[in-house]
């Protein structure tokens, strides 16, 4: 049986990592040893970055209750509590939609977890 060399497979790997890297600065997207570090160190930003949006957009959504809040001399934590002893389940992003589309409808909601 001949032997098996590397020589096919290891072309396509390296020609897969040089593609990927392909628009990176200087060494990175030209030779393989640099771009394979900086693809994967890219690939591991990415990971942390789905992980830090979706944080982010949170913090945006409060944000944004907060604000819509201000007209009601209501803060938000106070907001948050009236809502969860009043039982109403709305998550934080639905809020945000309705206090940016649909100010009246947040309107109702705000006045019912006072009555209560």
């Amino acid at each position: 049986m001949p032997r098996a060399k590397t020589g096919t497979v290891r072309r396509k790997r390296h020609k897969k990592i040089l593609k990927e890297t392909k628009g990176y600065k200087g060494t990175r997207s030209k030779l393989f040893k640099r771009a394979h570090t900086a693809y994967i160190r890219a690939g591991e930003d990415a990971f942390a970055g789905r992980k830090l949006r979706k944080r982010d957009m949170r913090k945006l959504w409060i944000q944004r209750i907060n604000a819509a809040l201000n007209p009601f001399e209501l803060s938000y934590s106070r907001f948050i509590h009236l809502l969860k002893e009043n039982n109403i389940k709305l998550n934080r992003k639905m809020l945000s939609q309705l206090a940016i589309n649909d100010p009246e409808a947040f309107k109702k909601i705000v006045e019912t977890t006072r009555e209560k």
